[in-house]
């Protein structure tokens, strides 16, 4: 029998199949070291995620994964850090929807069906949720940053969002779907 949450997991695995599959061809185009990394990345956090509503998450739950998603968490803000001065926390700040996504998948891989057990409920909600609420903040601005009638001549944010719509998308849609995943069984 199908249930609401099949649907909502179909959709989720087109949504983050589609999302490898940019993240995948961004990531084997001719680029910078670090660009290169971000998208491959981001295609394997979006394969797993893909995988992860049918009970493949599962198989993947263990501490190889954990580590590879927590290291790409911290990866994001320091690759920040690449010896300018001006601009720093501005570079950092970008970086962070990635981080909190790659942070996202590592807690949902190190807790059993995104869950914890009984003696860790309250500490573990507390995280998901606020990992949530994050996520949802990021994929709004995202998905919303190519909006003409919300763009502002002046703000950079706005006129790289232009130049890059696809990406933009792309962050926001995987903000989200992370989100969702926070909150179903899996």
């Amino acid at each position: 029998m199908t249930t609401p949450v099949d649907y909502v997991h179909c959709v989720l695995t087109v949504l983050f199949t589609v999302v490898a599959a940019h993240a995948l061809r961004q990531g084997v185009r001719p680029a910078g070291h670090r660009d290169r990394s971000d998208h491959l990345l981001h295609f394997a956090m979006a394969a797993v995620m893909a995988a992860m509503p049918w009970g493949f998450g599962r198989s993947l739950a263990g501490p190889t994964w954990t580590v590879l998603f927590t290291a790409a968490a911290v990866w994001f803000p320091l690759a920040a850090l690449n010896g300018r001065t001006t601009g720093t926390a501005a570079r950092i700040a970008a970086r962070l929807p990635s981080a909190a996504g790659m942070a996202a998948m590592a807690w949902m891989l190190r807790t059993p069906h995104g869950r914890a057990a009984s003696s860790h409920e309250a500490p573990t909600a507390v995280v998901s949720a606020v990992l949530t609420a994050f996520l949802l903040v990021c994929a709004v601005r995202s998905l919303t940053l190519t909006m003409p009638s919300l763009r502002c001549a002046t703000d950079p944010a706005h006129r790289t969002a232009a130049t890059d719509p696809y990406g933009h998308f792309r962050d926001g849609a995987m903000a989200l779907g992370t989100a969702v995943m926070l909150l179903l069984p899996h």
